[in-house]
């Protein structure tokens, strides 16, 4: 080995094939090292995977810096450290532990659950696929000390992932991660029983799929108005995108009162290949959807309900009456989600002062919350980007009393009520599935419903997209050339920026006296601009994906008399322009999005 490899390189090798006990990885590294590939080696060696807010979240394959067995039971034994450091009942709390439909999901959880039982933690470990959902409900129902989910979300089926949530039933924020982090550092070897996954099977707290399952949904109807007024609902269309939300969609419409929708049957059974989408997220439009509108169609249903494969974000689509379908972007669904959340809180809970109500969204979403709490009276809060900053500041709200109706990111992520303190594609279908019975009864909408929300509170219109690229150095040069060392660009254009927003690092506000951000910073590249006009933009970076993203949102003056035709052309000029000056596709080798 020596002969081809550096020190440093054979080193990691070593340890691997003496750590790793799965068959399968250790061949896949002694096949790279007898075709003395160093540079594939080096590429899946000499790095880690990193540990963030978002857990983990990779490509399945041997190595360091990939997911697999022994990635999986480094990850846990960090987090068992700094759990049994940080939480002095943790023995006694235990831990939840679900797992999708993904390939390796249910063996990871198993080994995750075999390295917290090693170590006298108790589990609650799912006997069977689930919603990512039901971890963070588990966690606040059992009274845990943290909650961990296999799953990739949305992503390739090339790759799956690892969610943490912590005591509180949120997902983990800083400094959690980082000291997760320096755990996993300090923790590489496996333990004696990390490998044992009959620990998973004989010495078990619970499975608390049955008990979960059952007040999961009873709880569904704390958001609901009224059970009965569901049994006339308009026929629905659903797909699971092959992922592992048929099951619980059947039982939470049949609790809600509602009909069965209508399956996409191939699409409704889960499958960890996807064969029927390129990408297994409905996000990404009409492609994805193309087999739920000849499903409708056939069934004469007039709307879709999509969920992605772990059932925690949500689709809907709406036929026209021309025959042509609008699906309903995130911002929109927010829109339509947050206006019927107020309807029904105030009716729900008349005595309640508006004061006392907050909804919230992403910075990178729209802010026709915020448009509607002005005009209602309930207050509205922004926060960093991903559920993990809303499900915090929904906790911190509760703990003062406050009561939180309704979050939202545009990456179709919803959050309707505070059982589940994350994005929750189940209640939220749930949710819209009554929000179409009312309005469909009053012989409306979803689209007319949405026309009436923008006439009353302001016109909020918006453009997103993203760009692939899976250069880092790229990445970062781009966004060094917008920051031009501190002189960030005065204009986009022919148009001016008023105020720039840099929330990475050390952040930058040129909008505060001391120029210092209210939101916290982290090392993800985003930027935000605020033009002369009004319109806002934010280019950041995925977490998860290699994307460069940006959201751009416009709110016509009506003062200045721009109507929302001419705010729309406006609008699709500045993202032009966007492209043009900050993104530079052609010379930064950007691959842009797949119709």
């Amino acid at each position: 080995m020596a002969n081809h490899f550096s020190a440093e390189l054979s080193n990691e090798i070593s340890k691997w094939m003496e750590w790793d006990k799965n068959e399968k990885t250790r061949t896949e590294i002694q096949q790279l090292v007898d075709a003395h590939d160093a540079q594939e080696l080096k590429t899946r060696m000499m790095s880690r995977i990193e540990f963030g807010t978002a857990g983990m979240r990779a490509r399945m394959a041997a190595g360091n810096s990939v997911l697999n067995d022994l990635t999986i039971i480094q990850a846990t034994q960090g987090l068992t450290k700094h759990l049994l450091a940080s939480c002095a009942g943790a023995k006694k709390m235990g831990v939840v532990v679900g797992f999708d439909a993904r390939y390796n999901s249910q063996r990871w959880s198993e080994l995750t659950a075999a390295v917290l039982i090693s170590q006298g933690v108790p589990v609650f470990l799912y006997s069977r696929i689930c919603p990512t959902p039901y971890v963070p409900f588990a966690v606040k129902h059992y009274g845990a000390a943290c909650g961990i989910m296999i799953t990739a979300s949305h992503n390739p089926k090339e790759d799956n992932g690892y969610k943490v949530y912590w005591t509180n039933s949120a997902q983990i924020i800083s400094p959690t991660d980082k000291e997760i982090s320096k755990a996993i550092r300090e923790n590489l070897a496996p333990w004696e029983d990390s490998w044992n996954t009959e620990l998973a099977q004989t010495n078990l707290r619970k499975d608390p799929y049955a008990e979960i399952y059952q007040k999961y949904n009873e709880r569904l109807l704390t958001t609901c108005i009224s059970k009965a007024s569901n049994s006339s609902a308009p026929t629905l269309t659903y797909t699971a995108m092959h992922g592992v939300g048929y099951h619980y969609i059947q039982e939470a419409f049949r609790v809600a009162g509602f009909a069965q929708p209508i399956p996409v049957k191939e699409q409704v059974e889960p499958d960890p290949d996807f064969p029927t989408v390129k990408y297994p997220n409905p996000e990404e439009g009409k492609g994805a959807l193309l087999l739920s509108m000849k499903t409708a169609e056939q069934n004469d249903s007039r709307v879709i309900l999509a969920n992605d494969p772990d059932a925690d974000r949500l689709a809907i689509a709406e036929q026209q009456p021309n025959g042509e379908w609008k699906i309903f972007t995130g911002n929109e669904i927010g829109a339509l989600l947050g206006w019927w959340c107020w309807q029904r809180f105030r009716k729900q809970n008349p005595d309640v002062p508006s004061s006392d109500v907050y909804m919230l969204a992403s910075t990178v979403s729209s802010k026709i919350l915020r448009s509607i709490g002005d005009v209602e009276g309930f207050n509205f809060i922004e926060t960093l980007t991903g559920f993990k900053w809303m499900g915090n500041k929904a906790f911190e709200l509760m703990g003062n009393g406050k009561h939180v109706p309704f979050a939202f990111e545009e990456a179709i992520g919803f959050m309707v009520g505070t059982e589940v303190l994350d994005k929750d594609g189940i209640s939220a279908a749930v949710n819209a599935g009554e929000l179409v019975n009312e309005l469909y009864k009053n012989g409306s909408s979803l689209t007319q419903q949405l026309k009436e929300i923008y006439s009353k509170y302001g016109y909020h219109l918006s453009s997103n997209s993203y760009f692939i690229c899976h250069d880092k150095n790229t990445i970062r040069k781009m966004f060094e050339n917008i920051r031009n060392s501190g002189k960030y660009p005065t204009s986009c254009g022919p148009y001016k920026i008023r105020h720039v927003r840099d929330l990475t690092d050390e952040g930058y506000d040129s909008s505060k006296p001391d120029f210092k951000p209210d939101l916290p910073t982290s090392s993800s590249q985003m930027i935000t601009f605020t033009f002369e006009n009004g319109c806002v933009t934010t280019l950041r970076t995925s977490g998860t994906e290699p994307k460069i993203k940006y959201y751009t949102e416009h709110v016509p003056d009506k003062s200045k008399g721009m109507d929302k035709e001419e705010a729309t052309n406006e609008l699709n000029d500045i993202v032009e322009n966007i492209i043009k000056h900050f993104f530079q596709p052609e010379k930064n080798g950007l691959i842009p999005k797949s119709d």
